[in-house]
């Protein structure tokens, strides 16, 4: 996946990290840098942060429309207790979906910032 080209035509690819809800269903998330503009579309999120051995996941949400950043309080609550905390999306565009998804990712990881 391209996740942007840049002026001096070499290609960024985008980092995806997979995640296995309580189910068993692979859920692959892409790191979103939050300098660019997000996309006007539903989606599931984590904040987790991440190394080479894993990640640790702080939240797990989802919204109807990224572009209204009704996620960036959770984001600032994150970054409020680890600095290195990252933004993942997963896009989906029906609630239903999002819903059973988010509740799945939150019985396998238990984030603490969802049970605050």
């Amino acid at each position: 996946m391209i996740s942007a080209l840049k002026p001096d035509g070499s290609v960024q690819l985008a980092r995806q990290i997979d995640f296995v809800g309580k189910s068993g269903t692979l859920y692959r998330y892409s790191v979103q840098d939050l300098a660019r503009a997000v996309p006007t579309a539903g989606a599931n999120y984590v904040i987790a942060t991440t190394t080479n051995a894993g990640a640790s996941v702080l939240f797990v949400g989802e919204t109807e429309n990224l572009a209204s950043r009704d996620w960036q309080r959770d984001f600032e609550r994150a970054q409020g207790q680890n600095r290195d905390a990252e933004f993942l999306i997963r896009l989906n565009v029906r609630g239903a979906v999002r819903k059973v998804e988010c509740e799945d990712m939150i019985a396998a990881y238990a984030p603490t910032l969802n049970a605050a």
